[in-house]
């Protein structure tokens, strides 16, 4: 056949097999995928949550069946770490992804009657950054980062809806005389804490909330902040959720003090609030699976800061509730801020998955609006979203922590290693760059046991030298 006779039919043939494609686009009962929507996201920031006292990271004496589960389902980062060890500023740096020496909040501040000092109006958050995407957004739980109708208020800071404690002082009762839904007081009837009257507990109401959000917006994406009082202190568990650890173990009454509760069974009572976090995660996954939400919600459970000190009735050294690492809260060794972290999302992060990288909690604004195509601005943060969905592992890079709460503190950790130095707050004269630092080698050394900075001076020069330029003076949070 000549090429001016082949020419026609082939333009015939394309034709043909064009018009059999377009037949088939369109063949009745046949429809394209439809394009998958942002994820809806929550994020579960448990309130004084140690990095040993969930059953996925060791724990074996409290159950946590439906995080452990998620762990399986999903990724368990090993090194995840909180950007300050107490809640204000853990919650400052979460939502503005800037680490203690930049975000505006870097201590616990009181304010009366109720609340925390504020967030300053200029401020942007992860909540801005969401809603801005097209998200609907909501913070249930504990807030602590500015009174009501303050520049820091929730309603301020991009979320569409609180409910939950405003003051985290407040949050110290479960059976508060009230909470807040917004700008409006919700008086809960028969709560008196004067009299220990306890007719309605509020992480039922907490939970409940979070339940309707999930229904109301279950044609949209979703921002859910679950920033749970749990297991924070004071010691009360409902009977409930108390019966599974009955004569558990020994135990001493603790008398109350302090402003403290007491408990008959004190290691049963912290058991028990443990196990009903893990419970609320729970039946959240279950109300996301109930709307057919489940498989386009990434879940993200950790918690804002390490274990209360052994007060108020809590033994963290029986639940070995650090996993060995030094410290508890208020403290920026290991057992202060390395806090427990567990990402799910199925189908789309692999199950089983147990991450080495070092991250934290200043990370998760970048990551966020990486999943929710809402890129967030420049930040200490890095976007997650390659690790945790391909095991992309993160470029060596330093974490800061400058907190001038306990004594004034400040530690980096680059790779492997770590420096340490406390009690800024009590010198006479400002440190000197490469004054008072500890050295450790967390690959071998994970509970900080032994200071070899005297062998090594060119580490601790470095990481010192990245502690003084990452630093941001604050007039209302001087760090020495």
């Amino acid at each position: 056949m000549s090429e001016r006779a082949r020419a026609p039919l082939l333009l015939a043939l394309a034709f043909a097999f064009a018009v059999m494609l377009a037949g088939c686009r369109a063949a009745p009962g046949r429809e394209a995928a439809p394009q998958r929507r942002a994820p809806n996201i929550v994020l579960v920031f448990a309130d004084d949550l140690g990095y040993g006292e969930l059953g996925c990271y060791g724990q074996q004496k409290i159950a946590t069946p439906n995080i452990d589960r998620l762990a399986r389902e999903g990724a368990r980062l090993t090194q995840f770490y909180t950007a300050a060890p107490v809640c204000a500023p853990s919650r400052s740096a979460l939502l503005t992804g800037q680490h203690l020496g930049h975000t505006p909040i870097r201590d616990n501040s009181e304010v009366q009657p109720e609340g925390q000092g504020p967030l300053p109006a200029e401020t942007r958050t992860l909540a801005h950054d969401l809603r801005a995407a097209g998200y609907a957004t909501a913070c249930i739980g504990k807030w602590g980062l500015g009174f009501v109708g303050s520049s820091g208020d929730p309603n301020a800071m991009g979320f569409d809806l609180f409910y939950g404690y405003n003051c985290q002082r407040q949050a110290h009762n479960f059976y508060p005389t009230h909470l807040w839904r917004n700008d409006e007081r919700v008086v809960l009837e028969g709560n008196d804490p004067k009299s220990r009257t306890e007719l309605v507990y509020a992480p039922d109401l907490m939970l409940d909330e979070a339940k309707a959000f999930i229904g109301a917006n279950a044609s949209r994406p979703f921002f859910l902040l679950y920033a749970s009082p749990l297991p924070h202190l004071a010691l009360q568990p409902t009977r409930k959720d108390l019966e599974p650890y009955d004569l558990s173990f020994d135990e001493t009454p603790y008398a109350g003090g302090k402003g403290y509760l007491p408990h008959q069974t004190p290691r049963a009572a912290y058991a028990a609030m443990i196990s009903r976090l893990d419970a609320e995660v729970g039946a959240i996954r279950a109300e996301l699976e109930r709307h057919g939400l489940a498989e386009n919600t990434l879940i993200v459970v950790t918690s804002d800061n390490g274990p209360t000190h052994d007060v108020g009735g809590v033994d963290t050294v029986f639940f070995d509730s650090t996993a060995g690492l030094r410290g508890r809260k208020g403290s920026v060794w290991e057992g202060g801020i390395r806090v427990p972290c567990v990402a799910w999302w199925p189908r789309t992060i692999a199950p089983g998955v147990t991450i080495d990288d070092a991250a934290w909690t200043a990370d998760l604004r970048a990551t966020f609006g990486a999943f929710a195509d809402a890129p967030a601005p420049p930040s200490d943060g890095r976007d997650l979203s390659a690790l945790l969905l391909d095991g992309d592992p993160l470029p060596t890079r330093a974490l800061y922590w400058p907190f001038p709460g306990y004594g004034g503190q400040e530690a980096v950790r680059e790779g492997d290693w770590k420096i340490v130095r406390t009690g800024l707050r009590q010198r006479k004269s400002p440190a000197a760059e490469n004054e008072g630092w500890q050295l450790f080698n967390l690959a071998t050394d994970p509970n900080e046991t032994t200071d070899v900075a005297a062998a090594h001076p060119e580490i601790v020069s470095r990481l010192a030298e990245i502690a003084q330029h990452s630093y941001t003076p604050s007039a209302r949070f001087p760090l020495r």
